[in-house]
This record gives structure tokens, C-alpha cells and sequence, in this order.
């Protein structure tokens, strides 16, 4: 079966779906891969790499997608009227679309690979199960995000992190406050630290005060019986009352902090507002914060989206766009993995066919279409 591994088009991305570690081992597993022209170069991979790994190089996308069973994308291919080309077009009925579609946000595409019987998987739907752990695009990319958010706060901010003793005096340590303790949040804290920073850091869910604590940073949050974490183990929506006592907690700490770095997000929602514009006017000038949730709406009601604003009153908020791109060798290592571990379960050791478990959870937690139906329960009503 031939794989397909486009250039990516969607503006900020940077990423590849395959490196040439991935291919030799795909190409082991009994696949042929294509890979088009010039799709590793914003990732320091280049052609000559992939075809001493043992891939075809393809002139342009549509030879790329001609005759492809399955294409593996960072991000969902662009339709009619989004760009240059129609990719989705050039995918043949009946093949297998493994990318982050994002279908909560883009439901007429799903509609569209369903409409062409694409048999379409989000990757970003896997399951938080102990198996899936190696093919967790989330978790994979949100570790590059946390510490990337560290690095470009320190590059905005105009001192030093940590505690400097100096015969012209001392400087005082940078205190930064990581808002959200998921696999973001963890290696932020774990990357300030190394840098030298006095970390706190907050959360919903009470589970993460031991994380916190184990990586050197102080843990707050107000005392509830309220569960902030879904059987997933994603964060959830709290109360009204819960939010409205965090917010009066995090508005003493938070002026006097020099650095905030936002992560909290909620799967299918906005992302909840965690720094009014009251909080930034408490912040001293010169205090940084980096919204790494600002593609979903935001942390911040300031940040803008692709910006680095400055308020009135001299606070600096960071709103880059896809972070993870950011590092784009790194992550595209760490993303192809993550395909390559989702596929090879379903592989025939002997024969080298391809035979879908399509009871799997691993499938049937990310598989959004298949035979012309929309297949998943978030996006069918079931949940």
C-alpha cells in the first residue's frame, strides 16, 4: 500500500508528517512511501534524505495524492476555494486521511471526506488510554509548546531569570506563573526552573499539585470538592462559582508575577478566560504573558492572535500562532512517531498487509468517517 506525505500548505505551519526515520521503518512494515517535493525543507529535512531513506520524491501534490491509500498530514488537506490547490480533491475515493482535522471547528469538511468516502481519522481525538500514550499527538506536540512558551517569554522579557549576585549588586529571580497544568503547563514549569525562575502554578484539577510540587513549583488554587477532570483526563468546565473564587485568588497573585503563561484548554470549547483586562492592568510594566491557548480564543481577553500586543500600561501578551511549528524538526519527530505507532499495530508481520482493527479504540476513538457515514459520537449527537 502506498503512503502519501504532502507539503503542508496552511499558513503557520512548518511541520511534516514523516521523517526519514519513519519511512525506513514504514517501508519495513511493507509500505511504499511518496513524499512531495520540498515537503521537509521548513523542517531541515531534505529530498536527498528521503530518498536515501528509500521514498519516491513526487513533482507536486497532485502526483503526491495520485494513487495514494493513505495520506499522513500534520494538518487537514485544504478544500475548493482555501488555497492554491484543492487537495482534498485529488484524494481518491476509499483512502485513509490520518492528520489533525480539527472536525468540532470544520464540520463541512468532515461532510466532505464522508461525501468522497475518505475513511478520515483525527489524530488529536486519540484516547488518553495507557496503550495510546506513543501515538498522543496532544501530548507530543503540548510538550514542545510549554517549553517553547518559556523561551519566548525570556526573549520578550527585559531581565534575567534567575537570582544573579554580582559585586554591582543583585538581581532578583523572574516570578512566573504557569496557568494550566497539563503536559504544556509541566514542562513550562519544568523549563522556568531550569532557567532559574520562581514558578507557581494553577490548575482545576487537585491532582496536579503533587506535579507541581514534584517539579519545584508552588501549587494554588481554592479548596473545592468539584472534580475538574473528565474520565479522559482532560480538564473540564467548573462552576460559576468555582471560576468567580479562582479569579479573585489569581488576580492577588497574578500582580505579582512578571511572567503569566497560559495553556488551559477545554476539548469542543472556547478557551476559558483565566486573565481579565483588570488582571493586566495590575501587572507591572514590563511583565510578559504568553497565551498558548489564543487559537482557541484565548487565555487572555487581550491577546490577539499572530500579535505580540502591548497594553497601556506596558504588559507585553504573546499570541503566536501554532507554537508548536515553532520547533519544527522537533515536533515533526515527535508527530510522525505518532503516526507511525497508530499504523503499525495494524500491520501483518508476516504477510506486510495492512488489516484494520476497526473495533480498536485507538480506531474507533479517532475515525470520524468511513463507507460515506459520519461515524463519530461527538460529531453524531452521541456525545
Amino acid at each position: 500500500m502506498k503512503i502519501a506525505i504532502p507539503k503542508e500548505r496552511r499558513q503557520y505551519e512548518k511541520r511534516v508528517a514523516a521523517t526519514p526515520d519513519t519511512v525506513k521503518k514504514l517501508i519495513s512494515l511493507g509500505f511504499s512511501v511518496t513524499v512531495e517535493k520540498d515537503a521537509g525543507r521548513q523542517s531541515q529535512i531534505l529530498d536527498s534524505q528521503y530518498i536515501d531513506a528509500g521514498a519516491t520524491i513526487a513533482a507536486d501534490a497532485n502526483s503526491t495524492y495520485a494513487s495514494a491509500d493513505i495520506i499522513f498530514k500534520v494538518q487537514r488537506p485544504l478544500m475548493d476555494g482555501e488555497g492554491e490547490i484543492d487537495e482534498l480533491s485529488m484524494i481518491k475515493e476509499g483512502a485513509m486521511l490520518i492528520a489533525v482535522l480539527d472536525p468540532i471547528k470544520n464540520p463541512d469538511h468532515v461532510k466532505a471526506y464522508a461525501d468522497r468516502n475518505i475513511s478520515a481519522f483525527a489524530m488529536e481525538f486519540m484516547p488518553r488510554i495507557t496503550r495510546a500514550q506513543s501515538m498522543d499527538v496532544l501530548s507530543s506536540q503540548s510538550n514542545l509548546a510549554g517549553f517553547k512558551a518559556v523561551i519566548d517569554a525570556a526573549h520578550e522579557y527585559g531581565r534575567a531569570f534567575p537570582m544573579m549576585m554580582t559585586a554591582a549588586g543583585t538581581v532578583a529571580p523572574a516570578k512566573i506563573m504557569i496557568m494550566g497544568v497539563g503536559v504544556a503547563g509541566l514542562q513550562a514549569i519544568a523549563t522556568a526552573k531550569r532557567l532559574g525562575a520562581v514558578v507557581s502554578a494553577t490548575d482545576v484539577r487537585s491532582a496536579a499539585k503533587e506535579q507541581v510540587e514534584s517539579l519545584g513549583g508552588k501549587f494554588i488554587m481554592v479548596e473545592t470538592d468539584e472534580e475538574g477532570e473528565t474520565e479522559a483526563g482532560y480538564a473540564k468546565e467548573m462552576s460559576d462559582e468555582f471560576k468567580k473564587r479562582q479569579a479573585e485568588l489569581i488576580a492577588e497573585t497574578i500582580k505579582k508575577q512578571d511572567i503569566a503563561i497560559t495553556t488551559a484548554l477545554i476539548p469542543g470549547r472556547p478557551a476559558p478566560i483565566l486573565i481579565t483586562d483588570e488582571m493586566v492592568a495590575s501587572m507591572k510594566s514590563g511583565s510578559v504573558i504568553v497565551d498558548l491557548a489564543v487559537e482557541a480564543g484565548g487565555n487572555c481577553t487581550l491577546s490577539k492572535p499572530g500579535e505580540i500586543f502591548v497594553s497601556d500600561n506596558g504588559v507585553i501578551i504573546v499570541g503566536h500562532l501554532n507554537v508548536p511549528s515553532r520547533l519544527a524538526t522537533d515536533a515533526s519527530a515527535l508527530y510522525s512517531k505518532n503516526l507511525l505507532n497508530f499504523i503499525s499495530p495494524h500491520v501483518d508481520e508476516e504477510s506486510k498487509q495492512l488489516n484494520m482493527d476497526w473495533e480498536d479504540e485507538t480506531v474507533t476513538g479517532i475515525l470520524l468517517t468511513k463507507d460515506k457515514q459520519i461515524v463519530h459520537e461527538r460529531l453524531t449527537g452521541g456525545n
